[in-house]
């Protein structure tokens, strides 16, 4: 392992002004974003779609770090016979990889998740290293409820133990682990209960990081925000999202990370966009604050573009404008009324 270069990766994917495209949907999950605007998922319609992004010049350039891909897309060529990875390269951002492969249900923690896939991650690390890939991205799921029970300390510490391997084995084969542990806000829970079970979280993960010896120079954390579930009758202000979520994140990331790529959650576009300005207006902090959104990048670009050719130019101005947004929320400089011009 070479340290020294993993932590210039690390640092390239959070520079100010930039973050992270998680273009990485499965195909499942893909299909039914498509089902929503009429197009049918196909190989074909999935590469276009994102040969689409990828040559979204100002977008890519200006405000996009790096990509997440998935593991069809790592393969695949563009129509003029261009690997998309290279596309990626071309424009200035780095090629990621999304390497876990989903969930299953964990024996005896009814409802509760486990991330699955290191079976012969070492080998397939070693052929996406080959592709181009410079980092990669596992995600566990910890579901929440309000009354308390889920999570079971048992999800959470195999998830975490899971995370660390993963991380481990990423960074032998010098690519940059995103670690995700990601406390999911599907439910009734209001921010307090997210803040601790979060917090609990992070703390547990980082000690299977210490177990397993990953380099924490080398690595970039993608954490939810402490934020109300989307039942919940409790919501809270963009202040204290960016407040509590500041401060769960001082109390048990290390200052040795290099940055803090925030997923959206299941958030608005403009709420992610509104809750990372906010965090980063706080100032004093030891990391870089950015974002690895997925469809808080992709929704609004997927909509303009539907499937149809002549709406390219449509879905890639789509893009540039969240990519645009969101890169100012990286340095504390969005307004919400430069939404209001771009409507």
């Amino acid at each position: 392992m070479n340290l020294a270069d993993l932590n210039t990766v690390a640092q390239a994917m959070v520079v100010p002004g930039k973050g992270i495209l998680a273009a990485d949907e499965s195909s499942g999950t893909i299909a039914k974003r498509f089902d929503v605007i009429g197009v049918t998922s196909t190989e074909e319609s999935r590469r276009d779609y994102r040969e689409m992004l990828f040559r979204a010049s100002d977008a890519m350039t200006k405000y996009i770090s790096g990509v997440i891909l998935y593991d069809e897309t790592i393969w695949q060529n563009a129509r003029d016979g261009t690997p998309l990875v290279k596309l990626i390269e071309q424009a200035g951002a780095i090629p990621g990889i999304k390497v876990d492969e989903g969930t299953q249900p964990l024996p005896g923690c009814p409802g509760e998740l486990v991330t699955v896939g290191l079976d012969k991650l070492a080998e397939r690390l070693k052929k996406y290293y080959a592709q181009g890939a410079r980092f990669a991205k596992w995600r566990a799921v910890i579901d929440i409820n309000a009354a308390g029970g889920i999570p079971s300390m048992t999800a959470i510490g195999v998830n975490a133990h899971a995370l660390g391997r993963y991380a481990a084995l990423c960074q032998a084969a010098q690519i940059v682990p995103i670690v995700e542990p990601e406390v999911l806000m599907d439910g009734d829970h209001d921010i307090e209960r997210c803040f601790d079970v979060t917090s609990r979280v992070l703390n547990v993960t980082f000690q299977e990081l210490r177990k397993q010896r990953v380099a924490l120079e080398g690595m970039i954390l993608k954490p939810n925000m402490a934020i109300a579930g989307k039942k919940s009758t409790k919501k809270a202000s963009v202040e204290e999202v960016a407040e509590k979520t500041v401060r769960m994140l001082k109390a048990c990331v290390p200052a040795a990370v290099p940055g803090i790529a925030f997923l959206s959650g299941g958030q608005s576009d403009e709420e992610a966009t509104a809750h990372l300005d906010a965090m980063n207006r706080i100032g004093n902090l030891p990391w870089k604050l950015t974002f690895s959104y997925g469809r808080a990048l992709q929704s609004a670009p997927q909509k303009a573009w539907s499937g149809k050719a002549e709406n390219v130019v449509a879905g890639q101005r789509a893009l540039t404008h969240r990519a645009q947004m969101n890169s100012l929320a990286t340095k504390g400089e969005w307004k919400a009324d430069l939404e209001k011009k771009a409507a």
